[in-house]
């Protein structure tokens, strides 16, 4: 039997995808994301060992709140690292009539993580920067593995939310919004894109772990401004 590596369970979730979710936060990510407020998921020596049978036992008491539109989403760290252990769970979640989304931030790409793109219901993607040196700068990872995630995306059809994180004096502006447009051209199936707001709340995680924060001196992104640029992103 295939095992995952799990970081911890969120119930309840209402972010990660339509409706009520329960959340799987898998454990290891291979990015180095600049603004990651997880970094105690990066190690792949973390976590606790868990089963597709833990999983699905776990995802079936949240039946009574999904509704139509709730479920399942495998987050992380990075899920596309585990993709064998995501797509036997996504099969079996399927078998009791459970959908299941998978967030990725397009830094991992091999073949099992393509059966699991080709098995979930839903992908949520991360476009952490459309030009490929500022990526490869805010991740440490070269946009090619974003390439071929989208390139699955659209060979299975999936339909996709997009989530891009703003940053006050760095992607704030008009002229990156319209970037992100054309970028987002490349995926057949965009539902929904959300741009979120950058934080700091993660800054204690950084100092308990022992890791220099690299955005020490960011503000937070202001919520006006924010609300100027959703209204730039074409639907």
């Amino acid at each position: 039997m295939n095992m995952g590596l799990l970081h911890s369970i969120e119930t309840f979730g209402a972010v990660d995808g339509p409706g009520i979710r329960t959340v799987f936060f898998l454990q290891g990510c291979p990015a180095r994301c600049a603004y990651c407020h997880n970094p105690d998921t990066w190690r792949t020596d973390g976590g606790h060992r868990a089963t597709v049978g833990e999983i699905v036992a776990r995802a079936k008491r949240g039946i009574p709140y999904y509704g139509e539109d709730g479920g399942v989403t495998f987050s992380g760290g990075e899920p596309l690292m585990q993709g064998k252990f995501v797509s036997e769970a996504i099969n079996a979640l399927k078998e009791e009539g459970i959908s299941s989304a998978i967030d990725t931030s397009g830094t991992y790409f091999d073949k099992d993580s393509e059966a699991a793109i080709a098995v979930a219901d839903l992908i949520l993607l991360d476009i952490k920067h459309v030009d490929s040196e500022e990526f490869h700068n805010l991740t440490g990872r070269y946009q090619e593995t974003l390439f071929k995630v989208i390139d699955a995306i659209n060979r299975f059809g999936k339909h996709v939310w997009i989530r891009q994180v703003i940053m006050p004096g760095y992607n704030d502006t008009e002229a990156y919004i319209e970037s992100l447009n054309g970028f987002l051209r490349r995926i057949k199936y965009v539902d929904k894109v959300e741009l979120l707001g950058y934080h700091n709340m993660a800054v204690n995680k950084y100092k308990k772990l022992d890791i220099p924060y690299k955005l020490a001196d960011m503000p937070p992104m202001n919520k006006q401004r924010l609300m100027q640029l959703n209204e730039l992103v074409r639907k």
